[in-house]
Order: structure tokens, then sequence, then C-alpha cells
């Protein structure tokens, strides 16, 4: 066998995948900074467009919830 043949029988790239154009790093810097990736029911990403209002409606549930005050299972008891 030609030492062509024995690459191509062990390479596990499909002649499809083309990475030619692609730029090496180019999102290190923000993958670097972290990233939480939440995916969202249909019927939810129907009401939430974009990043921006999810965050803004998340915003007004941590502020709400941040009012409530703690039900009997939360409280803890005091002992004197």
């Amino acid at each position: 066998m030609s030492q062509e043949l024995d690459r191509a029988e062990s390479d596990e790239m499909r002649p499809e995948y083309d990475f030619r154009g692609g730029v090496r790093g180019k999102y290190y810097q923000e993958y670097r900074k972290g990233t939480n990736v939440v995916l969202l029911e249909p019927d939810v990403a129907a009401v939430f467009p974009d990043s921006e209002s999810v965050n803004q409606a998340l915003r007004v549930l941590i502020k709400a919830a941040g009012q409530i005050q703690p039900g009997p299972a939360e409280k803890t008891e005091q002992k004197g």
C-alpha cells in the first residue's frame, strides 16, 4: 500500500468537513470569560426572543423573590 492510501484509511475526518477558512482561537477570549448555555423550551423561547429579554425577566424574578418572606420550612428554629 502507498502512504497516501494508508493515510486515507486512518483519516477519521469526513471529506465534506472543510476547515480551510477557519480561524484558530477566534472565540478563545470569550470562552475564558465563561459561558452558561441554557436551552429554552419552544413555548418559552417564543416569549423571550433574545438573551437580553431573558436576563431582564430573570432580574425581575430575582428582585421579587428577594421581597418574599421565607415560608415555614425555610425559617430556622431559634434556640434560647
